[in-house]
């Protein structure tokens, strides 16, 4: 059995679309996104889809979802293996090209995730306790490995509510114990950080002037609520926080670009993390020609 999994990943900015784009095609495969924020329609600009990269090669997960709407590990796991599937039913190679560490680390885990429904009496049961108290409940089931699960009172009530139907339901529980996936590659974007840093606040700059304030003022004029887009962090929150009036273009452009760059350092620890944990990642530089970029990974698959 070959190889079942191509990944190409990275922080912000290094250029892995247009490496998986190019690896892709190479190999015959199709590309699968990992990215939380490009599953919505509208929403481009700011998320970076740059579809022209792709070209004449298929891409799954992408504008799947309309703007406004809370997508979720469960849901990314479900339509990620299902396209996966489909990929590989075709005789291709699926390509997952993304930076959401989560949903790459929980794809090659292979992860599934049991739909748990809502619970009314537990979340009526549970409605007015402070985040010290439900999180103090949630360590008292389950071990916190991070923080997202205790972010705010209304993820922990629904981490709550789900080890609590694993536990009322320990024969579905089974259904999310990891089954790795056997046979993967995974290809990470190797920049230095003073390039990265250069490459995020040169591509803001650019997406500004290629329309992305016009794209939020779209997004709310279309009635999308702009707690929902603030939800959505970094260019939709800072942007959609501006055209409320709240900021100064100057206080939006200085807030967003710093929160860029932390969220690539904090990506940057997410992998260094899937590294301890067993995931072994083969760094190739962001500035290797796409020849030898392309050859490095035909290799690494072949011999997998």
């Amino acid at each position: 059995m070959g190889c079942e999994l191509l990944v190409i990943t990275g922080p912000t900015a290094s250029g892995k679309t247009a490496r998986g784009v190019d690896c892709a095609r190479a190999l015959g495969g199709e590309i699968v996104s990992a990215d939380s924020r490009q599953i919505y329609r509208g929403m481009d600009l700011g998320t970076g889809k740059d579809l022209e990269e792709y070209g004449d090669v298929p891409y799954h997960l992408i504008d799947i979802m309309p703007a406004g709407y809370r997508y979720n590990l469960y849901e990314y796991l479900r339509d990620a293996n299902a396209a996966v599937e489909a990929v590989r039913s075709r005789g291709h190679l699926p390509v997952v090209v993304g930076g959401t560490g989560m949903y790459v680390e929980a794809l090659l885990n292979g992860l599934r995730l049991p739909e748990v429904p809502a619970n009314p009496e537990l979340r009526q049961e549970l409605e007015g306790k402070s985040l010290a108290e439900l999180t103090e409940i949630l360590s008292s089931m389950k071990s916190l490995h991070n923080t997202t699960d205790v972010d705010t009172a209304k993820r922990a009530i629904r981490a709550i509510e789900i080890e609590t139907f694993y536990r009322n339901h320990p024969e579905l529980a089974q259904d999310a114990v990891p089954h790795p996936v056997k046979k993967a590659v995974v290809i990470g974007v190797d920049i230095p950080r003073d390039m990265r840093r250069s490459r995020i606040s040169a591509r803001l700059r650019k997406r500004l002037d290629d329309g992305m304030l016009d794209e939020v003022k779209s997004l709310l004029a279309a009635g999308i609520p702009s707690e929902n887009l603030i939800y959505y962090g970094l260019e939709y929150k800072y942007l959609t926080e501006h055209v409320l009036g709240l900021t100064s273009f100057d206080e939006m452009f200085s807030a967003l670009e710093t929160a860029i760059h932390q969220f690539a350092k904090r990506q940057m620890t997410w992998f260094r993390g899937m590294e301890r944990r067993g995931h072994h990642i083969e760094w190739l530089p962001y500035d290797l020609p796409s020849e030898e970029f392309v050859a490095s990974v035909k290799k690494l698959v072949q011999e997998c």
